[in-house]
Order: C-alpha cells, then sequence, then structure tokens
C-alpha cells in the first residue's frame, strides 16, 4: 500500500503542527520565568525591607518603615501597625499610612481605631488573616464616620519573645485585586523580621538609656557659689551605645575664688567615662590643696595623669573667678579646649581666643598659658563642650558665630532657661555628647555684700 493512501477502515490521526507545539511549550517557559522573576523580585524586596528596618534605632521610626515597606512588598494602597496595651486585649497606638490629609483630620476627631470589629478579630485570633470583603465579614462593625471606605484586608500579628506586640494590617491593592496567598507569606515573612527590629529597638532604647543615666550619675551636682549664679548642662549623643567623656565642675575655693572646669575625653565608650571620672576628681583635689594659677594646676594634673593612669588624650578647660576691685576677674588657661563663651549685661557676646595650649596626656614638658578677662556685674562666661558646635557640613568658625548669636537672643533668661535654651538651639547636628557650664557674676548691688572670702 503506498505511504500517502488511507489505512483500510479509516482515515489517519492527524498530526499536531510542530510550531504550534512549540509556541506553546515556549508560553509555558515563558509564564514560569516570570513567575519565577516576580518570586525572586519580591524575596529581594523582603530582604531590602528587613535591612531598611533594623537600620532603624528609634522605635517610631521602625513601626512606620514596617508598615510602609509591607505597602511596598504587597502594593497595598493603605498600611497600619496597631500597638496592644498591656492587656493584650486593645490597641494602644495605631500607625497609619497612606491616608490623605483630609482622611487623616477626619479620623483623628474621632480617635484612632481601639480594636473593635475585625481588627478585633486578629487580636483574639493572632493568624494571618484575609478579607476579600471586609462589610461580609462576621466581625465587621463598619467603619468610623470619615474613614475611607475599604474592602479587602490583609492582617498578620507581629509578635516580640513570643508574645503578640501588635497587628500589621493592610488594605487595597492597588490593581484592584484581593490579597492572595502570596502576599500573605510575604508580610507573615516580614512580620517575623519586625518583631526582632522592634525587640532591638527597645533593647537599644535600654542601652541608651543606662548610657545616660551611668553618664549622669558621674557628673557633679553643682554646689552653692554664692553670689555667683551658676547653671550646667548635659545631653548625650543621639547614637545608641555611647558612653561620653564629657564633664564640668564648679567649686568655690577656700580663698573665695570660684572655679569652674569643663572636659572632654576622646573616646565613647566605658574607658571615656572612667577616665572622665578619674581625671574630674584628681583636678577636684588638685584645686584645694594648690593656690596657684590655672596654667599650673594643670600642668600639675597632667604630671600625675601621666604617672598613674593610661587615660586617653584630654581636652580640658579650667577657669577661676576671682575678686577684681568693686567687680571681678577671670583668669583661665586651656589644655587644648575651645574657648569660653562671654555674654556682657548688655547681650553682647565674645569668644575668649587665646593660646589654647596641649590638650592632657601629650606632653608634660611644655609650658600653659594664662590668660585673663575682667568680669563686671551681671556678665555671663559659658564653658562647653564641642558637641555644642560640630557639624560635620559646617566650619568652625561658622557655628560659633551662631552660637553667639543664640547666646544674644537669649541672654536675658534666668541663667537654667538660659543654658537650656543654648542646648535646645546649638548648630550641632547631635552626633556628639555636650556639656555646659554657665556662671553669672552677681549684680552690682549684691557684689559687695554677699561676697565669700
Amino acid at each position: 500500500m503506498a505511504g500517502g493512501e488511507e489505512r483500510a477502515g479509516g482515515k489517519r490521526p492527524p498530526r499536531a503542527d510542530p510550531l504550534a507545539r512549540l509556541n506553546a511549550e515556549l508560553g509555558r517557559i515563558e509564564a514560569q520565568l516570570r513567575a519565577l522573576t516576580e518570586a525572586k523580585d519580591r524575596v529581594q524586596g523582603l530582604l531590602e525591607a528587613v535591612v531598611a528596618i533594623t537600620r532603624e534605632v528609634e522605635l517610631p521610626a521602625v513601626l512606620h518603615r514596617i508598615v510602609t515597606t509591607a505597602m511596598d512588598l504587597v502594593g497595598a494602597r493603605y498600611g497600619a501597625l496597631g500597638v496592644l496595651d498591656e492587656s493584650g486585649e486593645r490597641l494602644a497606638q495605631f500607625n497609619a499610612v497612606g491616608l490623605a490629609g483630609q482622611d487623616r483630620e477626619a479620623l483623628a476627631e474621632v480617635g484612632f481605631p481601639r480594636g473593635r470589629g475585625v481588627l478585633g478579630y486578629l487580636i483574639h485570633h493572632p493568624r494571618p488573616l484575609r478579607v476579600d470583603d471586609i462589610a461580609s465579614h462576621p466581625a465587621s462593625v463598619g467603619f468610623p464616620p470619615g474613614h475611607p471606605r475599604m474592602r479587602t484586608l490583609l492582617g498578620v500579628a507581629i509578635s516580640v519573645r513570643g508574645e503578640i506586640y501588635g497587628d500589621l494590617y493592610l488594605s487595597e491593592r492597588r490593581d484592584g485585586q484581593p490579597f492572595d496567598a502570596d502576599d500573605e507569606n510575604i508580610v507573615a515573612a516580614l512580620a517575623s523580621a519586625a518583631g526582632i527590629a522592634i525587640e532591638n529597638v527597645r533593647l537599644l532604647d535600654q542601652v541608651r538609656t543606662g548610657s545616660e543615666q551611668f553618664q549622669r550619675r558621674l557628673l557633679p551636682a553643682l554646689p552653692d557659689l554664692r553670689p555667683f549664679d551658676a547653671a550646667a548642662f548635659y545631653r548625650p549623643a543621639a547614637e545608641p551605645h555611647h558612653l561620653g567623656g564629657d564633664w564640668y565642675d564648679a567649686i568655690l575655693l577656700p580663698d573665695g575664688a570660684v572655679a569652674a572646669v569643663i572636659g572632654d575625653v576622646v573616646g565613647h565608650d566605658l574607658d571615656a567615662a572612667a577616665a572622665m571620672a578619674s581625671t574630674r576628681h584628681m583636678l577636684r583635689a588638685l584645686l584645694f590643696t594648690l593656690r596657684t594659677p590655672p596654667s599650673a594646676v594643670l600642668s600639675q594634673l597632667d604630671r600625675t595623669l601621666e604617672a598613674i593612669t593610661d587615660n586617653p588624650v584630654t581636652t580640658t578647660g579650667l577657669a577661676r573667678i576671682e575678686p577684681d576691685g568693686a567687680a571681678w576677674r577671670l583668669l583661665w588657661s586651656s589644655a587644648g579646649h575651645i574657648p569660653p563663651l562671654l555674654i556682657t549685661p548688655d547681650g553682647r557676646t565674645e569668644h575668649l581666643f587665646a593660646e589654647p595650649g596641649l590638650p592632657l596626656n601629650v606632653d608634660t614638658g611644655q609650658p600653659r598659658p594664662d590668660h585673663t578677662h575682667p568680669l563686671p556685674p551681671d556678665t555671663t562666661v559659658v564653658f562647653y563642650t564641642d558637641g555644642l558646635i560640630e557639624h560635620p557640613d559646617r566650619p568652625i568658625d561658622e557655628t560659633l558665630s551662631e552660637l553667639g548669636r543664640v547666646a544674644t537672643a537669649h541672654a536675658s533668661l534666668p541663667l537654667p532657661d538660659f543654658v537650656q535654651a543654648l542646648a535646645d538651639h546649638n548648630p550641632s547636628d547631635g552626633h556628639d555628647d555636650m556639656a555646659l557650664l554657665a556662671l553669672r557674676t552677681p549684680s552690682r548691688s549684691r557684689t559687695g555684700p554677699e561676697r565669700r572670702g
């Protein structure tokens, strides 16, 4: 039988078009590759989101970042993170993202959600929740006045150290589709990492608080320095784990003068804090035993530190405010420290630039000069560390000038308020801790009768 003839009893079965089969197979492979690419992109987005969250060191920033990254991962229009109260039954905080200004204002009038309805359902059933129609869910109680209408919901609980911390809510995919299983999985993975990030930042807060308390306990409470007014201020750096070496001190000396000290030990750790404490105590002991100018006291301190410690480099300013007729005189010496700031009774400012001398623990053989300046009644002298003025993007002369302007603007305030104003409006970027010590000479009416001697 010829090859092209039909078989007996029937027709030859049709042959599939090879090109059609190839196109179908290519289409299937393309769909798989697209799905793999989307999965890879989503996983990469998750990893980048986790990194972004863990870089935050303040709790409000962490919570906000969790919501925004979850919204980005699934393309949600709205997102929120509700933090439970101590009872675990209600929401104590509600961090919402995506609301327009008008919607946010309307909701502010009725208050943020406390955990009723579908939100409350997730609180009491902390398993991933996907809802395609919120209004039809058995637990739904409707939306408060002014709330934008939302149809879909994806909710995932966030646990910290095995306990439910809060719930992450997402609503309304931008493509109009309900949330799917892939969305649920990626957000659940993010919630797991978010719990770790929240725990880390809470631990950082504890470290930061403990460091600040430790630092403050190393600093003295100012004694009674009458007839002078005196005020001091200390603020730690913004970075966590930061222990500073900044300190201040002021004491009334037996001869009626007042000694003022400001200092900054190089470093931001326990060694710097310990060096600060030992240096401050040594200097206070020397001030009570030596009747010499500040330069000689600093030189003796430097020799003592070299002989019995391995303290790091330290900058220090030491001053005496002593009687000078009907007024006062400032006598000071610097061990590599920034100059004091003088504010006259009429509010003018002057930085007392003078030869700074070498810092402590550098070279004990170098001489240290003394400097003097008259102090009329009602004159304020401010001693401070570089954390008040340092900014990486601004030259030092610019920040010093700005500090002078801030001092002039607040010169009429009582001294505690004046020091607070300098700290609040300083030109630095906050990367370093700061210490301030301000002394104000008595007014002319008080100079004579209240002077101690």
